[in-house]
């Protein structure tokens, strides 16, 4: 054998590498942060503010202050009781300089003195940001001193110095993410705003500041306020009135650009004394309470404290969010088994106890289901103890047994007394739980008749749609098209091996406001729901999916617009895990075809169509420009259609996803609910950037 081979085959100590302080953290920053993409960089500032957090649920902090400012530089700010800084016995530095560069390190872990709850990712947070950023600044108030110690890459650049004296103890915490492990370390705004309000829904009486001093966060934002701004003046200075109106208009557009940063909102401060019952307020504010104020019981059982907070609207879906010790679980866990048990047992008690049944049935005889007392149920349960235990690396469920007996005790106890007390919310809440028991069962029924008739039928598929033959769901792809019009050019222009094409005629039914029964007597929405083939309701099942693609097109106007909104309203709310699995599409057909010689080019937005006459304009200035503006997806010829919008070689398809659920569920809430007043209001909101509104 070659010499130089069994050099390489010899497996000794000395091929063991070991990783020292915080050097594990930069050689695998995914292990503790996710990843180093967009999501992993912002959970560096989740991790800093955890510890504010920790200090103001035990009870030392009610400010903290986040500031966003130029060159990617974070400022984390809390007037807790400050990092110890005196020497540690264990590692011989000052407690300061342990916790912040040495994992596992903190008030997490020990007896007495430690938090008595804590969020935060395993106990390692601080000391994980200081690893990942290229400079980490920790200043700490206390003892009427402030005390300085510098990082970079986690490493010691200056020792513990004091730099001040101060009046008030807490922590203040900058730093700059490394630009040698985040490709993007541009924060967004709104993420650590929507993250920032829910910390304080979640911890009443703490106050949260955000500012954005960053000049460069809106530069595409700015420069549009410019142009504006100078066509107004143009227009002012063409019109030529000497008036003192158009003077004073004129004033009040000409704005200083040093000024101009100043315009939009920059800074949010978010303080609730009601704690999780005014987030539940918050996420039912385009929607009809039935019992507002919400319930809302707080209080401690074997050392882990309770807080439940609901309200039922007229609405049809359940929306219930779970925390324990400030973080969220979206699978749920023993908090949320002990509440739904809590819940179906209260209100089914309180109609025994009442005897009160609107539908006339004898007293007892109607017995609630889960499903029954949870529609329209908007529900905040949040937990704190000591030890949670949560499954997964993610968090994602609470699995402490315990909890489960303390939260189903606490909810059912404060349930009792509060029908008891409130008997005309407990009678608007039975009124509700009851009509759907009805509509459950008239669902039902609808449900198993159309699979019934499916199953008669051989699962025969509507007739409208136009099937491809590919049979592998993987390599297939769904079209659901407006009209007839574009229906025929669609299956002419398609691919039939993997494209298949779904007409669907007019707009379909706003699903929003409308229970299974109703949707099922739709015969647009039947047709859906058997192309997809996952069924609906309690029967769906996403493995039967038969398109991995299923792409909305629609005309670039108005109606396409509304469509688009009813579809993505009807998937959202019976199949949101197409959402999540990235199954939804929206396709972008061209706005515009510009001949430029014998070859015809397309435009999607006006930009682009600009830039083509510029291009045609530089070639030939006189040329004679003809530019035809597609207002519906009939106009195109089956070639143009394959050609722009269905060749995966040049198409473009915007995919949809639910990253910001709640966000998500709110607007459709806005846009597609009974309440007039919401929908008005983002309206006017946003009615400045639309743009291309064809009526």
């Amino acid at each position: 054998m070659d010499e130089k081979i069994k050099k390489s085959n010899v497996y000794d100590a000395s091929k063991i590498t070991v990783l020292e302080g915080l050097e594990p953290v930069r050689k695998r920053p995914g292990m503790y942060i996710g990843g180093t993409g967009i999501d992993g960089l912002h959970h560096l500032v989740w991790e800093v503010l955890d510890n504010a957090i920790d200090e103001a649920m035990g009870g030392f902090c009610d400010r903290i202050k986040i500031t966003l400012e130029n060159d990617y530089k974070v400022i984390v700010e809390d007037n807790g009781r400050g990092i110890p800084v005196d020497k540690h016995k264990v590692s011989g530095k000052s407690a300061l300089e342990t916790v912040m560069t040495t994992l596992h390190a903190g008030g997490k872990f020990g007896g007495d003195s430690s938090y008595k709850v804590s969020g935060g990712l395993h106990g390692v947070g601080v000391s994980v940001v200081n690893a990942l950023s290229s400079e980490f600044i920790a200043q700490v108030h206390r003892d009427g001193k402030i005390y300085q110690q510098r990082y970079s890459q986690g490493k010691v650049v200056s020792g513990v110095e004091i730099v001040g004296t101060t009046d008030h103890t807490g922590t203040v915490q900058t730093f700059t993410p490394d630009a040698e492990l985040f490709p993007i370390r541009k924060f967004n705004l709104q993420t650590i705003v929507s993250h920032c309000r829910q910390q304080a829904y979640l911890t009443k009486g703490v106050k949260i500041n955000i500012k954005d001093n960053r000049t460069q966060d809106a530069p595409e934002f700015i420069e549009k306020l410019k142009a504006d701004i100078k066509e107004q003046e143009e227009i002012i200075d063409q019109e030529h009135d000497e008036s003192s109106d158009l003077a004073d208009q004129s004033e009040k557009i000409k704005v200083p650009e040093d000024k101009i940063s100043k315009l939009f909102p920059k800074e949010y401060t978010f303080y609730f004394e009601g704690g999780i019952a005014s987030y539940v307020r918050h996420l039912n504010k385009a929607k009809q309470a039935l019992n507002d104020p919400p319930f809302y019981v707080e209080k401690e059982l074997n050392n882990v404290m309770v807080e439940v907070a609901l309200a039922y609207t007229d609405d049809f879906k359940e929306h219930t969010y779970t925390f324990a010790n400030n973080i969220f679980t979206p699978e749920g866990g023993m908090h949320l088994t002990g509440f739904r048990s809590a819940l179906t047992r209260a209100i089914n008690d309180y109609l025994k106890k009442s005897g009160y049944a609107s539908t006339g049935d004898k007293k007892g005889s109607i017995v609630l289901t889960g499903d029954d007392v949870r529609e329209g149920l908007t529900s905040i349960i949040s937990v704190k103890l000591p030890d949670p235990q949560f499954e997964g690396q993610t968090k994602a469920k609470l699995g402490n047994p315990e909890v489960r007996a303390i939260v189903e005790s606490v909810t059912g106890e404060a349930l009792a007394f509060y029908f008891d007390e409130q008997p005309n919310e407990g009678r608007r809440v039975v009124e509700k739980c009851l009509l759907s028991a009805k509509a459950r069962m008239a669902a039902r029924a609808a449900r198993d008749t159309v699979m019934r008739k499916g199953a008669l039928d051989g699962m025969t598929l509507p007739g409208k749609l136009a099937d491809c033959s590919e049979r592998d769901p993987k390599k297939t792809e769904l079209y659901i098209v407006e009209g007839d019009s574009a229906g025929g050019s669609t299956k002419q222009g398609r691919d039939r091996s993997f494209q298949a094409v779904l007409p669907l005629r007019g707009k379909i039914l706003n699903v929003e406001r409308a229970r299974l029964d109703r949707m099922l007597a739709s015969e647009e929405i039947k047709a859906l729901i058997v192309a997809l083939g996952i069924g609906i309701g309690e029967d769906i099942n996403y493995e039967k999916l038969r398109y991995s693609r299923i792409i909305i097109m629609t005309d670039a106007d108005v109606d396409g617009a509304h469509i688009r909104t009813l579809l993505l309203t009807f998937f959202y709310r019976n199949f949101p895990q197409l959402f999540d699995d990235g199954n939804i599409y929206i396709a972008q057909p061209p706005l515009f075809s510009v001949p430029v010689g014998k070859e015809i080019r397309y435009a999607y937005t006006d930009k682009q169509r600009d830039v083509l006459i510029a291009e045609i304009r530089a070639k030939n200035p006189n040329a004679n420009i003809s530019i035809q503006r597609y207002k519906g997806l009939g106009e195109m010829n089956p070639t143009q259609l394959w050609d722009t919008t269905m060749d995966p070689a040049h198409r473009t398809l915007l995919q949809v996803s639910s990253l910001e659920a709640d966000a998500a569920d709110e607007i459709f809430t806005t846009l597609m609910g009974d309440e007039v007043l919401p929908r008005k209001r983002f309206i006017q909101t946003h009615a400045r950037n639309v743009k291309n509104l064809d009526v």
